[in-house]
């Protein structure tokens, strides 16, 4: 089993800041990727931040330059920075990570429980 397990988040106002943290733990092979997705109540799930171990990370443009994704590969860990935030940003922040839990298995899409950002004056 894989198990993503997501921290961090809150209340914050208008202009705060929040950082949120996901570990990977289980049978792990290799992560190919590990990022960030958002839902905001009546609206689809919308990607934040991935990044690939290895390469880049990309953004939601919404995002671009008020948020930042790190990763720390020992851990399995990554980390979402979230400054300047906007009420608009107000949503469950699900992590998400392709996994090959086993050298024959194929990689496969997991999913945190998700944590509420709530952003609110």
């Amino acid at each position: 089993q894989v198990q993503l397990v997501e921290s961090g988040g809150g209340l914050v106002q208008p202009g705060g800041s929040l950082r949120l943290s996901c570990a990977a733990s289980g049978s792990i092979f290799t992560i190919y990727s590990m990022g960030w997705y958002r839902q905001a109540p009546g609206k689809q799930r919308e990607l934040v931040a991935t990044s690939i171990f290895g390469g880049s990370t990309n953004y939601a443009d919404s995002v671009k330059g008020r948020f930042t994704s790190s990763r720390d590969n020992a851990k399995n860990t990554i980390y979402l920075q979230m400054n300047s935030l906007k009420p608009e940003d107000t949503a469950v922040y699900y992590c998400n990570a392709n996994i090959r839990r086993t050298v024959l298995s194929p990689p496969r899409d997991y999913w945190g429980q998700g944590t509420q950002v709530t952003v609110s004056s």
